[in-house]
C-alpha cells in the first residue's frame, strides 16, 4: 500500500472509532431569557459589529405581526400577486394594432407554377413540351389543358405562355433556347 493509502485508512478507522464510542448525550443546558432593566437601550443596528462593546447592553425587538406585514387580506393577496411579492413584467408593450384600411383588398394573384420543366422537342413544327409536378410527367403540346386548371397558350422558345384558368391570368415560363 502507499503512504497516503496507509494514512487514509487510519483518518477512516479513527472517524469510525469517534462515531461508535463518542459522547452521544444531548447537552442538558437550556437556554433561558435574559430580562433587561425597563430603561435599556437597543443597539443601534448602523454601529459596526466591531465598534460594539459586550458589556453593552442589547435588546432583541419584538417580530412584527404578519397581519400588519401582509393587511386585511391576507395569503389572498399573495396568490393573486400582490403586496409585498408583487410580479413586475419587463416585457416590452405590445406594438399598437395597425388601423383599418378602408381600401379594398388586393387582388387575387396567381399562385406560382407549380411545373418543374424536363425538356422539350419539336416534331412537324410543333413544339411539345415535358413538365413535371409531384410524381406525375405531363406531355403538353399548344392549347392543352392541364389538370383544368392551366391551359398552354404558346411554345415559343425560350418562353411558353400558360394561363390559370381560375383567374384567368397568364404566366410564363422559362423553356430554354431552340437547340
Amino acid at each position: 500500500m502507499k503512504p497516503y493509502q496507509v494514512l487514509m485508512a487510519l483518518a477512516l478507522a479513527g472517524s469510525a472509532a469517534l462515531v461508535l464510542f463518542g459522547d452521544n448525550s444531548p447537552s442538558a443546558g437550556i437556554a433561558e431569557a435574559v430580562t433587561r432593566a425597563p430603561g435599556a437601550k437597543p443597539v443601534a443596528a448602523a454601529r459596526a459589529p466591531q465598534a460594539a462593546s459586550r458589556d453593552a447592553d442589547t435588546t432583541i425587538l419584538r417580530l412584527t405581526p404578519r397581519a400588519e406585514l401582509v393587511g386585511d387580506s391576507g395569503d389572498a393577496a399573495f396568490a393573486q400577486g400582490e403586496g409585498v411579492f408583487a410580479g413586475q413584467n419587463w416585457n416590452p408593450p405590445p406594438p399598437p394594432a395597425p388601423a383599418p384600411s378602408n381600401a379594398p383588398p388586393p387582388a387575387p394573384v396567381a399562385p406560382a407554377l407549380p411545373f418543374i420543366y424536363i425538356g422539350k422537342s419539336v416534331a412537324d413544327g410543333a413544339w411539345e413540351v415535358y413538365l413535371s409536378r409531384g410524381d406525375k410527367t405531363y406531355s403538353a403540346r399548344a392549347h392543352t389543358v392541364i389538370d383544368g386548371a392551366y391551359r398552354i397558350d404558346r411554345i415559343a422558345p425560350p418562353l411558353m405562355t400558360l394561363t390559370y384558368l381560375p383567374l384567368n391570368q397568364q404566366q410564363q415560363m422559362n423553356i430554354g433556347v431552340f437547340e
